[in-house]
């Protein structure tokens, strides 16, 4: 008989440590990005819960000022919702005893106009939550399925939604616009013209457009914005146009504060600078990086002609860019985030580019949190690293397009 060999032992091979799976791009996988992303769609119900009750509540909400210039509108008195009292009488009714300033352009009463319709709880939640839902149904777009729910969970989305403020309007506006331009140069012109509504969240928009000779999108645009004027005095009258500069005062006294709670709640490096180092370090200090950020939209398109491409640079050059943004502005970063990642799914994750990418995700809802117990408001600085990555992946003619790892 033939002796059989004894077994061997199995040899357990030692895992690598934990700082070379971060860098490598081992952590998170597929898998666990689905159950992160449903954990956190989860916290955000309760979360939710709270805000809701307290916009109702004697706390309020931003959104007080939309349903009551809603009110005031499908009262026959659009002119009134830049006048205080005004304003006051009308988000009385809600009973929260409080007041917030209605400052946008004209153009902007046609999406508070449905508001005043509704109950005000009941417009807080159709305004949130299905705004929500029709910023989803477009930047979904941008990512491949697996992606999906990372997208619908993006924190920079609950903000918007607890806030109940613009910044899923101006984001499917900013979004759609950069999707459409290859195929519908017209289309996306005219949602970037739209932007007339928060016109500082446009301001690379013509560079970008420019630089990229995107002639088309450019007359559109041109068109929307002058089209969108000339309907609000239409259907809102000169004398809302003529009460609009009241609303300066308003923001005049804002941006006059010193240091205060008002600066960190600002996700700019304007504010920043100015809670550290007064209005004149804060002026020239972001006129600075206003330029770089124009020079970059602009420059981009040396790099790459893949509008995809370049239109994250734009959009993530906005964030650093613009001296006026909340972080409730700011779910248009979703499509620099997708952007980065479809581009690690086709030609491989860069050193330490997976847990950034994570932690830029993360980071609307993360500096906005941390930002009165600090002191200072970090988002420029997350800002400036995604600008930093997107700009860094544009290796034209190597970098291969958003549209064939979507597609893929």
């Amino acid at each position: 008989m033939t002796a059989k060999a004894a077994p061997q032992p199995a040899i357990n091979k030692p895992s690598a440590p934990w700082w070379r799976v971060l860098r490598d791009g081992g952590w998170p996988d597929l898998s666990r990005v689905r159950v992160y992303a449903a954990m956190v769609l989860t916290a955000y119900l309760p979360m939710l819960a709270v805000v809701f009750a307290q916009a109702t509540g004697q706390v309020g909400s931003d959104f007080l000022a939309f349903w009551g210039a809603g009110h005031l509108t499908v009262g026959g008195h659009p002119a009134q919702v830049y006048d205080l009292a005004a304003e006051q009488a009308a988000q009385a009714l809600t009973g929260t005893g409080q007041l917030v300033a209605f400052v946008n352009p004209p153009p902007f009463l046609f999406a508070t106009l449905p508001l005043g319709l509704l109950p005000y709880g009941v417009a807080w939640i159709a305004f949130a939550l299905g705004g929500w839902a029709i910023w989803y149904a477009v930047a979904r777009k941008l990512a491949p399925p697996h992606l999906t729910l990372a997208v619908l969970a993006f924190p920079g989305a609950y903000l918007a939604a607890s806030h109940a403020q613009t910044g899923f309007i101006t984001g499917v506006l900013l979004i759609g616009g950069v999707i459409a331009l290859p195929r519908r140069p017209w289309l996306s012109g005219a949602l970037l013209g739209a932007l007339v509504i928060k016109p500082h969240l446009a301001l690379l928009v013509p560079v970008w457009l420019l630089a990229g000779r995107q002639w088309r999108a450019l007359a559109s645009a041109a068109m929307a914005a002058i089209g969108l004027c000339l309907a609000a005095l239409l259907a809102f009258g000169w004398q809302t146009w003529a009460a609009w500069p009241q609303a300066f005062a308003v923001s005049k006294v804002l941006m006059a504060q010193g240091p205060s709670a008002f600066w960190l709640r600002m996700c700019t490096p304007y504010a920043a600078l100015h809670q550290h180092g007064g209005p004149l370090v804060a002026m020239v200090g972001q006129a600075a990086l206003t330029l770089l950020a124009a020079a970059l939209s602009a420059l981009a398109w040396r790099r790459s002609r893949d509008p995809q491409a370049t239109g994250a640079v734009m959009l993530a050059a906005t964030a650093l860019g613009s001296p006026y943004l909340f972080s409730y502005d700011l779910p248009f970063l979703i499509q620099p985030l997708c952007w980065l990642a479809t581009q690690a799914r086709v030609n491989g994750w860069r050193a330490w580019e997976k847990p950034l990418l994570v932690l830029l995700w993360l980071a609307p809802l993360a500096t906005r949190a941390a930002a009165l117990p600090l002191g200072v408001n970090l988002m420029p600085l997350a800002a400036a690293g995604l600008l930093w990555l997107v700009w860094t992946r544009l290796d034209h003619p190597q970098h291969r397009s958003v549209r064939s790892a979507v597609d893929g």
